[in-house]
């Protein structure tokens, strides 16, 4: 049984080249999501109400598949997380992004689309589409790139929120008199401080005092920085990102990742060929230091007691 939840584990992850099962079984959920999604989005359409039962059906077939892909996650979760016991290993996977996104996928399809609240959940199925792209390195770029930039993107989103509510205030201050229904209390302008801020004004409420109008001068303006600043940290995240990667294929390697190591006798690299050494270890060697000499490092080059070596840190740690 051991043997059948870990191959049927290998299936359902990300499939990897020449495991024909797992690459099917991706393409299969592949299209399987494509045809959920657009079963939905065309039966929103009325020039195609007479292909609502091939709809239906379409729906019926698709949620059953993820229901047997939810109860194979949900059975191989131990493998998921191993560092769990099997319980605590399932209900994991439930609270997951993963899991939740299943289960309101299959839920309200199956026992409660008599609730309108349940029916809205089944948009929730969209977010099928991101694990087309979970194991493609696109996508994994952008996860990292939010990841590194989290406490920047915090930071920006702080900041509209705070002139968010104080444009807020000031926009009930020098409207309230003027517009009572429009700007009746402090809330009820945050969606015109919303819609200015992020520039886009649809003008279905808007100030026709002075200084209601040179307030909106002033939100529009600072709108542009405020768009501007999460925009920019991204972008400099991309770019950082995809500078390192360029660097590490041309050979380069960053300062943080770069370590010293002391040749003796405890670890066994004096007499040591460098070439040796980047084989035994799986590490490389960037230059020695000899002395007062500061040799770069080549494969032919012989380590002697005393010298250090400037060496890649993650595999410093190691050996």
């Amino acid at each position: 049984m051991k043997d059948i939840k870990k191959r049927t584990f290998q299936i359902i992850s990300i499939g990897q080249r020449g495991d024909l099962p797992s690459k099917v079984f991706d393409i299969t959920i592949t299209l399987t999501i494509l045809a959920n999604i657009a079963a939905m989005l065309l039966g929103t359409f009325e020039e195609f109400n007479g292909y609502s039962q091939a709809f239906k059906l379409t729906e019926l077939v698709t949620v059953f598949i993820f229901a047997i892909e939810y109860i194979l996650r949900i059975w191989t979760a131990d493998l998921l997380y191993p560092k769990l016991s099997p319980a605590k290993a399932k209900l994991r996977f439930l609270v997951s992004f993963d899991g939740v996104v299943d289960l309101l996928t299959i839920m309200p399809f199956v026992y409660l689309s008599g609730f309108i609240v349940f029916r809205i959940l089944r948009v929730a199925r969209i977010f099928h589409l991101f694990r087309i792209n979970t194991g493609s390195d696109s996508f994994a770029v952008i996860v990292s790139v939010i990841i590194e930039k989290k406490n920047q993107i915090f930071s920006s989103l702080f900041i509209i929120i705070v002139l968010m509510i104080a444009s807020s205030l000031g926009i009930y201050s020098a409207e309230h008199e003027a517009q009572p229904e429009a700007f009746d209390n402090a809330f009820s302008g945050m969606w015109w401080s919303i819609s200015a801020l992020l520039t886009v004004g649809y003008g279905d409420i808007y100030p026709i005092t002075a200084g209601g109008r040179i307030m909106g001068m002033i939100i529009a303006l600072l709108g542009v920085g405020v768009v501007a600043i999460p925009t920019g940290i991204i972008s400099a995240g991309f770019v950082e990102r995809y500078s390192k990667e360029a660097n590490k294929e041309k050979g380069f390697t960053d300062l943080n990742e770069l370590g010293e190591i002391l040749a003796d006798e405890k670890n066994g690299l004096a007499g040591m060929l460098i070439s040796d050494i980047e084989r035994d270890h799986g590490a490389r060697v960037f230059m020695v230091i000899r002395d007062d000499l500061t040799i770069i490092a080549r494969s032919e080059l012989k380590i002697k007691k005393g010298d250090i070596l400037i060496i890649n840190s993650e595999k410093l740690k190691k050996h």
